[in-house]
């Protein structure tokens, strides 16, 4: 099976250095071309320093011809992903089209699954996530993910493709699960690096994770996921990750919301575009989710950490 990965970010060259480490040809593709060329010629990746790029790895920046693969793990931000699909003029008829990106769409409402299935109704959508930084996919150390396919037989298929020595896949189904789970923990993360941020101390993280993660469930479940799901890597296992360590750009973004200080904003944080999303959707369908409408008030500057701590203490007191 030839694989691609359009998006030479951290987390797809990551996967690329994955891949090719256990032996798998694969091209990694980005849109600038100067930096493809560079990367080429180092066998290095900007994002990912001190990572050998191994000769496994074809590099490009030509589109169409990566497009061809029969497999493409698509590793843009989410945000993005639906201009990269109209950039590929090709059908792809029939292709495994995997989404490595976690959010939801502020066009749509939608996860990546239903972006690209309105993009390429002839492809087959698939969601890759879970717990996992790219630098230590991309460092061999080991790391087990989700790779969740409507098709059963496909989603076995991608499943040993994909699966190498030290990134270990789990299958599932449940593609809404899997990908709200990989969504809604960034708005989580966010809520839980303002905690700290702002000195509440790791008692109040420890609730906002345990509450977010009710949230999370409750979100998921109205849409149709099984809760089950949530339960596993891709909702509690990455939850889990992403609220307690600085290696997040979603939690260390939060850090920067409670202390009151300015962040890089050439730094991709799904979870503030999530968390618009999810409030208008929530508001939209009457679900009751108070942290997410948090953040989502964090980051468009509508309130400050005080304020929003102030409106989900003083909730009314209820049983778990």
């Amino acid at each position: 099976m030839s694989v691609a990965i359009l998006g030479a970010g951290a987390f797809g060259t990551a996967l690329a250095v994955a891949l090719a480490s256990a032996g798998q040809p694969v091209t990694l593709w980005g849109r600038n071309a100067e930096t493809m060329a560079e990367m080429q010629k180092t066998r290095e990746a900007p994002r990912l320093p001190g990572i050998a790029l191994p000769p496994e790895i074809t590099i490009s920046a030509e589109l169409e011809a990566v497009a061809q693969a029969e497999t493409l793990l698509l590793a843009v931000p989410m945000q993005t992903l639906s201009a990269l699909l109209h950039d590929i003029a090709a059908p792809l008829n029939g292709q495994h089209l995997v989404a490595c990106c976690k959010g939801i769409d502020l066009a749509t409402g939608t996860g990546p699954s239903h972006v690209i299935a309105q993009a390429k109704p002839q492809a087959v959508p698939a969601v890759l996530t879970g717990p996992s930084f790219a630098a230590d996919i991309a460092r061999g150390l080991p790391t087990a993910l989700t790779l969740a396919c409507a098709d059963p037989e496909i989603g076995h298929t991608l499943q040993h493709a994909l699966s190498t020595p030290t990134l270990r896949l789990y299958r599932s189904t449940d593609v809404a699960g899997a990908e709200l789970g990989g969504a809604l923990k960034n708005v989580m993360a966010i809520a839980c690096g303002a905690c700290i941020g702002a000195g509440l101390g790791d008692s109040a993280r420890a609730a906002l994770m345990t509450r977010g993660f009710a949230e999370m469930t409750r979100f998921a479940v109205f849409y149709g996921a099984q809760p089950e799901t949530l339960a596993g890597l891709s909702g509690l296992g990455d939850l889990a990750l992403t609220c307690t360590s600085e290696l997040s750009r979603n939690y260390r973004f939060g850090q920067a919301l409670g202390r009151g200080e300015n962040f890089d904003a050439s730094v991709t944080v799904e979870g503030a575009a999530t968390a618009r999303a999810v409030t208008a959707i929530a508001q939209q369908q009457s679900l009751s989710l108070p942290i997410s409408t948090a953040v989502a008030a964090l980051v468009e500057q509508r309130a400050t950490v005080g304020e929003v701590l102030q409106d989900l203490l003083s909730r009314p007191l209820k049983e778990e």
